[in-house]
């Protein structure tokens, strides 16, 4: 579930809200509904722990029996641990660096090579650091969650580490040269941390400084300037959000001769401010809330998630403004306009590289790549060289600060993966890696169409099935959605999905319903907090354009969903459970009255609004699938999956939606792998082992 970017200009930190008890009226809460399982909510509790291990034992029991259980177990393990796999690079310095698990290292192995000799078959790579070797000499399961160096030299860098796959982090400073963690160097103990270099001595950091610093989000609330060979509790303050925000952050551009010092203010997750730190103070740019935007070199960049009228003229909301900077700071308001949204366009992503920007659209989500060059009055835009259609286009620049070199990734959801190597100065882009085939196409399909929601809205989805798919109602056929966050469904290759249900002659659908952003903000807009029930009227019109084709029928049509997918599919079982022949619900939220009290949750209340406001949760009800369970009603068979160690979605969520279906003998299994994090598994055995148990749950459901 998760944006970063945003801006700078002409006014200072706002003081803080009055607390004087005299003014502010008195907080109305909503009654909270009778919870029979709020112990189910306590982690690692002994009774709770002792319910998980009793639900896992039960679901070992339906589906680990299967006769093609271990055989499709093994077949994913493969499949994560192929050393066909493409190593995807990140350049630092001289390097390029990439993070790899296999069957001979679980825990993975972050290693670098150069580019010469990763353009061969078997590049030589040289390791940097074990983490199967680090865990077992400091008895730690340690999950690599990323590395940040000092750039230019990149000699200096802060790794990373979580314990068991969990959002919270210790990061360590590592030297590059000695292929060592720094010894006395910085160091920050597990906390969902914000960490960026300043200087070769100096940190901004957020972190869990104790009682007050962190937001109700559990995210860092301070940001504090810390200096090598000091405490971490002599940091010095540099700026302050408030209790309610998400999170703040703080960073240094880093870029030779544009270096510049930001803090970013996360109000919700859709808005933010964004602060130039002058002479040590802050300084907000003049932008609107809902807008991010970001800095590269001399340009300012501000995507609009609303109409913005400044200037004399209005913005579209999803459109992406360019100016400079310095203009901007200056009280100018002239904007380029480089990229329009319509109707079935949208902006997928922008990239600048040194003297271009490249703008990646969805038109009627299919990926269509540019290049806009400024020069004199306006920018010139051409299409970029070498992006395939009709397939999902990524890029990423290799050395924005110095270079026009990108990587461009190419894939679908029957073609394997592809990584090319090219430039926006010209010239194809040329292949360096290709994913072979990890499962079987032949004979598959992929067709795009749509539905018409309850309010007539137009649904497109996907679907990939066998090429003349006989339409008789009887092919047994996987809906998946997600619905939330701004986040787009496009194409994309996977081998587990297709081992495990398109080989075996499974339809695989993909609906881009409301709450996304195939359609830009206006489309995610559309089904926010009173209006969440769109997207799932938009998935019920996919389920029911399947039926109405006789691509399926009911007994024959499952869905799947994770994380606010999970909370999608939650909410199909409550509300439709008529139209579905099974439900897998992936670490997923499902208590809507208590969400924003578990872990992350009041993150989120800009996507689905605050339960303690009556009027709020009047509609918040109504999508909260935990106090949606009617006694007397049939549902369709359910397996939840979720993970002990997620702490960003509260593994009581799946816990007590179990157990509430459990009272009335509904067909439910439960899995929660102990370990793994919001991800549901901490290494590819564990993907592989739950992965398994939900298609061998789902053919056995809908196969019959």
């Amino acid at each position: 579930m998760h944006r970063l970017a945003l801006a700078a200009a002409l006014a200072v930190i706002a003081p803080p809200a009055s607390t004087d008890a005299m003014t502010t009226p008195p907080a109305v809460t909503a009654p909270t509904p009778a919870d029979p399982y709020p112990w189910l909510e306590e982690v690692l509790g002994e009774k709770a722990l002792g319910w998980a291990r009793a639900r896992n034992a039960e679901s070992a029991a339906a589906l680990e029996s299967d006769p093609g259980f271990a055989g499709l177990e093994q077949r994913l393990l493969s499949i994560y641990d192929s050393k066909e796999r493409i190593p995807y690079i990140q350049k630092l310095g001289r390097w390029y660096y990439n993070f790899w698990r296999d069957e001979a290292n679980p825990r993975g192995l972050w290693r670098r090579t150069t580019l010469e000799s990763y353009r061969t078959a078997q590049p030589a790579w040289e390791t940097v650091v074990d983490l199967d070797a680090l865990s077992a000499a400091e008895k730690e399961n340690w999950v690599w969650h990323g590395v940040d160096c000092l750039k230019p030299l990149y000699r200096r860098c802060l790794v990373s580490l979580s314990r068991g796959g969990a959002d919270a982090t210790v990061v360590r400073e590592f030297d590059l040269d000695a292929k060592a963690f720094v010894a006395g160097g910085f160091t920050l103990p597990e906390a969902k941390s914000n960490v960026a270099w300043l200087d070769a001595d100096t940190l901004y950091v957020g972190t869990d400084f104790g009682a007050g610093s962190l937001t109700d989000s559990g995210y860092p609330r301070l940001v504090k300037r810390w200096r090598r060979g000091t405490p971490l509790a002599a940091a010095e303050l540099v700026f302050e959000g408030k209790p309610g925000d998400v999170s703040v952050t703080g960073w240094r551009d880093l870029t030779p001769g544009f270096e510049r010092d930001f803090v970013q203010r996360g109000i919700t997750f859709f808005t933010n401010e964004l602060y130039l730190l002058r002479a040590g103070q802050p300084v907000k740019l003049d932008k609107p809330d809902s807008a991010d935007a970001s800095v590269h070199r001399e340009w300012l960049f501000i995507t609009l998630r609303d109409d913005w009228t400044v200037g004399g003229r209005t913005w579209p909301s999803g459109a992406l403004l360019a100016t400079r900077l310095d203009q901007f700071l200056a009280g100018e308001r002239r904007f380029d306009l480089l990229f329009e949204p319509g109707p079935r366009k949208s902006l997928a992503s922008f990239d600048p590289t040194r003297h271009h920007v490249i703008v990646n659209e969805l038109d009627d989500v299919r990926n269509r790549l540019y290049v806009l060059t400024p020069g004199g009055t306006r920018w010139r835009r051409e299409p970029l060289q070498g992006a395939p259609e009709l397939q999902t286009v990524g890029v990423s620049p290799i050395d924005p600060d110095d270079r026009d070199d990108l990587f461009m990734t190419v894939t679908g959801y029957t073609t394997p993966t592809s990584l090319l190597l090219g430039s926006v100065s010209g010239g194809a882009p040329v292949r360096l890696k290709q994913l072979p085939a990890l499962f079987d196409a032949a004979g598959l399909e992929v067709s795009q169409h749509e539905a018409v929601s309850a309010d007539g809205t137009r649904i497109p989805y996907f679907q990939v099935s066998r090429a003349g798919l006989k339409l008789d109602g009887g092919n047994p056929t996987l809906l998946y959605g997600y619905g939330g966050f701004e986040v787009s469904e496009v194409p994309t290759y996977s081998g587990g999905v297709g081992a495990a249900w398109l080989e075996r002659g499974g339809t695989f659908v993909v609906a881009n319903i409301r709450g996304g952003g195939e359609f830009g903000p206006r489309w995610h807009q559309a089904a926010l907090k009173e209006k969440r029930p769109r997207a799932f009227e938009d998935f019920a019109a996919v389920a029911e354009d399947l039926l109405r084709r006789k691509v399926t029928s009911v007994k024959r049509l499952g869905i799947m969903g994770g994380s606010n997918g999970g909370l999608l599919v939650g909410n199909m079982l409550v509300r439709r459970p008529e139209l579905f022949g099974a439900v897998v619900c992936q670490v997923p939220l499902l208590d809507m009255r208590r969400y924003h009290l578990l872990l992350a949750g009041a993150s989120w209340m800009g996507e689905y609004g605050n339960p303690d406001d009556p009027a709020e949760w009047a509609f918040i009800e109504g999508f909260s699938p935990y106090h949606q369970v009617k006694p007397g009603t049939r549902y369709p068979p359910t397996l939840f999956t979720t993970s002990t160690r997620d702490d960003r979605v509260h593994p009581g969520h799946a816990r007590k939606m179990t157990a509430r279906l459990m009272e009335s003998q509904q067909p439910v299994l439960y899995y929660e792998n102990i370990e793994g994090g919001h991800g549901g598994a901490a290494n590819n055995k564990q993907a592989a082992h739950v992965g398994a148990l939900e298609f061998t749950f789902l053919w056995l459901k809908l196969r019959g």
